[in-house]
């Protein structure tokens, strides 16, 4: 391990020059392959963070897809329906490992975003993990080792210089973080809060009943948006987040982002979806671009004459607005999660036409009451928190 390691530039070509370091002693981790510039360590090192409390939360391997220092997708390693081995370009033969499964998940999230991600595992990076990733257009990966199969396999992506980091997994960093803005050094307690089940166990609505898979998705949720840039909400189906909202300055606009995200993920599973006459010649980003505009109200961009022929051997037909609801009616058992609590009711509606059937967030709000008796009125089971998780 090294004491520092010196980067290309920072966040920006121009800001020279650049390094990470520790003061007092050696980096938990080293640059095993490739050159990470100064973005890429910081996804690594939050995205290190989400997938091994995920994994100490729920006792299985767990992977995440970051870019720009949120999570695109974060996941644990449940096995792949052949509908989403399909909709995440998996083989239907290809041998997949719990890990590997954690990854197709995470990345299938939101194939869009994901694209160029940096990966983190919570385990051995092993070959069929590394085989999935060998396909994807990615920037780099961190994990606590690799096989040497896996490490063989990923040496080849991006002409040799594909960026491989190995973490210490026993590093624990010191109770009190700093940073400098403008000059200035900003110091305060690491946020190290344990999410688990004591968390989500003050439930305030009528309905009181978490399954245990509601509860893991819940954690899923929360432990995701512990590393995701506020304002955030975040959608889990199945132990995967499905949409995650990051960054935006009202709630209601976390809600419908990470809503509208979700809402894509189910109706990528749509049968027209599924049955898309894709050319041959189309490239996976490109199948990923035609799907998210054909599931939109701008179809018309990949549909009409002159555009369909470059994405598909015959005209397929439009998913129209009232497929898209009545299918997406028949989604149900989503988790929420919110970094902060629900100033207004009108988050819960939203929620509501995505499938949301249980949430967990602070409270706290002086309008806390109509929240619960919209949540009452839909059936949802809520649990306050009482914890905010502010991320910047």
């Amino acid at each position: 391990m090294a004491h520092e390691i010196q980067l290309k530039y920072g966040c920006n070509p121009n800001q020279k020059p650049s390094r990470i370091f520790m003061e007092g002693g050696d980096l938990p981790l080293e640059v095993v392959n490739g050159k990470p510039g100064y973005i890429n360590f910081l996804d690594a090192l939050n995205s290190w963070q989400l997938v091994s409390e995920l994994k100490k939360a729920t006792g299985m391997p767990a992977a995440a897809s970051f870019k720009h220092v949120s999570p695109a997708g974060a996941a644990i390693g449940n096995p792949l329906s052949d509908v989403l081995r399909k909709i995440y370009f998996v083989p239907a033969d290809m041998e997949l490992s719990p890990l590997a499964c954690a990854y197709a998940r995470a990345r299938g999230a939101d194939r869009m975003s994901s694209f160029g991600d940096f990966i983190a595992l919570s385990d051995v990076c092993d070959a069929p993990t590394a085989r999935l990733i060998r396909h994807e257009v990615s920037d780099g990966i961190i994990a606590p080792g690799y096989t040497d199969e896996a490490l063989a396999i990923l040496k080849e992506k991006r002409k040799g210089n594909y960026n491989i980091i190995r973490i210490d997994p026993g590093y624990v960093p010191a109770e009190i973080e700093r940073k400098q803005v403008f000059g200035i050094t900003f110091e305060q307690g690491r946020q190290a809060l344990e999410i688990d089940d004591a968390m989500i166990s003050n439930v305030v609505t009528e309905n009181k009943t978490l399954t245990e898979a509601q509860k893991r998705d819940l954690l899923v949720a929360l432990i995701t948006l512990k590393y995701t840039q506020s304002n955030s909400v975040c959608y889990v189906k199945d132990g995967q987040a499905i949409g995650v909202g990051a960054g935006q300055q009202s709630r209601i606009h976390c809600t419908r982002l990470a809503g509208g995200k979700a809402d894509n993920w189910h109706l990528r599973q749509h049968e027209k979806v599924l049955n898309l006459p894709f050319r041959a010649d189309i490239g996976r980003p490109d199948r990923d671009n035609a799907i998210d505009v054909y599931i939109s109200e701008d179809w018309e961009d990949v549909l009409g004459d002159g555009a369909w022929q470059r994405l598909f051997t015959e005209r397929p037909e439009p998913l129209t607005r009232e497929e898209k609801r009545a299918y997406l009616d028949t989604v149900t058992d989503v988790a929420l999660g919110s970094d902060a609590f629900f100033p207004f009711s009108d988050n819960i509606e939203r929620a509501h036409r995505s499938g949301v059937t249980v949430i967990a967030q602070p409270g706290g709000s002086i309008r806390d009451d109509l929240v619960i008796e919209k949540c009452n009125a839909f059936g949802i089971a809520m649990a306050f928190t009482g914890i905010r998780l502010f991320h910047h």
